[in-house]
């Protein structure tokens, strides 16, 4: 019974998976743009889209720059049922919702939440996490959260 409540308690502390919901090819040499739904796992009823590129292996070899695809990443979130916010965290720095490496070290993409408690809004900022330059690219959307009766 404890080892059930402590992957539970994993699952839930652990930032959400997305699932791949469309591919569209941008040039003749394979690179792509990805499109993943990644469902809020502390918010119910918030669902986000995030838009990234994928560089082909034919890009990676002319190009160099072997390990890493672009920072530019795009993300909208839409209310998919009544929202149910969960134990997130409310502080200004906001809390991770979903990560995936973009490098095979030094960069991750990233969807991170800010609970604008003041304005009843959920606000969620795609952008890169890099060691080296910071994250100068960056997507946001906001979800409005119906005031509590």
């Amino acid at each position: 019974m404890h080892r059930t409540a402590l992957l539970l308690a994993l699952t839930l502390a652990t930032p959400s998976h997305a699932e791949e919901v469309g591919r569209v090819g941008v040039d003749w040499v394979g690179n792509d743009i990805i499109i993943e739904s990644v469902a809020d796992p502390k918010v119910q009823g918030v669902t986000c889209h995030l838009a990234y590129f994928d560089r082909s292996l034919i890009d990676r070899l002319s190009n160099g720059n072997w390990f890493e695809d672009p920072s530019y990443s795009a993300v909208d979130c839409v209310q998919t049922g009544p929202i149910t916010i969960g134990d997130i965290d409310d502080d200004e720095s906001g809390e991770t919702v979903f990560s995936e490496r973009q490098s095979l070290i030094l960069k991750s993409l990233r969807i991170t939440r800010i609970y604008d408690a003041k304005n009843n809004a959920l606000i969620y900022l795609a952008h890169a996490n890099e060691l080296t330059q910071g994250s100068g690219k960056m997507s946001i959307s906001v979800i409005p959260v119906p005031p509590a009766n």
